[in-house]
């Protein structure tokens, strides 16, 4: 039998570990824009869910096409703010990654927002949310009101929460009770909305039912609104900021 000396087998793995390296960047750089595209699909979609638009994305031949075309007829407008409810005018609010502008001190942050113009001529705000769920991030977006208060829509996704469990906060369901929901008192103090385990009241303007079962999920996403609305708490607030 043939045998190889050390120095041949070192050479040998080590040839094949960099040609390995090498076409995995080259498959990875190639998927990239692919990858890339998905993400941008996905957002979108999650947006115009959030006003419930896009219901028939299940049954389109090309998903890409559809949430493209549906975004630019019904998301009129996009900006960015400060935390005193500023515009920034550099920016491209689809561009911004919340997850790393909420790791910055909050006077640093820039916050997205996207406008839709429902039929009836109301403009519709529309605020992005990013936390820590259970298992990984969750995420999703509330939609409001021209009264800044009232909550006209929204949607939540996870990428890891438990089957059955934390991860009915994806579902119709949960999300259909946050409509009508108000984040202001009538003092025009910021509550946000409370998730709240064994039941809520029907009446109360302020709070849902949260997900049996799925207790560390539904505390967290509480968090999440709180934090992710307070951002926008002077924004809300300030009635003369123009959509125009």
């Amino acid at each position: 039998m043939k045998s190889y000396s050390n120095t041949y087998i070192f050479i040998f793995a080590t040839v094949m570990v960099i040609i390995v390296a090498t076409l995995l960047t080259f498959v990875a750089e190639t998927l990239r824009p692919y990858q890339e595209k998905n993400v941008e699909v996905e957002k979108k979609l999650d947006i115009l869910r959030s006003v419930g638009l896009a219901a028939e994305v299940g049954e389109v031949d090309s998903k890409s096409l559809y949430v493209e075309k549906e975004y630019a007829e019904n998301i009129t407008k996009s900006l960015v703010i400060n935390m005193d409810g500023e515009i920034n005018e550099d920016v491209d609010a689809f561009t911004v990654n919340l997850k790393v502008e909420l790791a910055k001190a909050p006077e640093d942050r820039m916050l997205p927002i996207f406008i839709y113009t429902a039929p009836d001529g109301q403009d519709v705000v529309i605020i992005p949310l990013q936390g820590k769920g259970l298992w990984g991030p969750i995420w999703g977006y509330v939609s409001f009101e021209q009264d800044m208060n009232t909550i006209f829509g929204a949607i939540f996704a996870h990428a890891k929460e438990t089957p059955g469990l934390g991860a009915e906060i994806s579902e119709d369901f949960f999300h259909e009770q946050f409509s009508g929901k108000k984040i202001f008192d009538e003092g025009e103090k910021f509550t946000s909305i409370k998730v709240l385990k064994g039941g809520t009241s029907p009446d109360d303007p302020h709070a849902v039912d949260a997900i049996s079962g799925g207790t560390i999920t539904s505390v967290a996403l509480e968090e999440m609104l709180y934090d992710c609305l307070g951002n926008y708490e002077l924004y809300f607030k300030n009635k003369s900021i123009s959509h125009e």
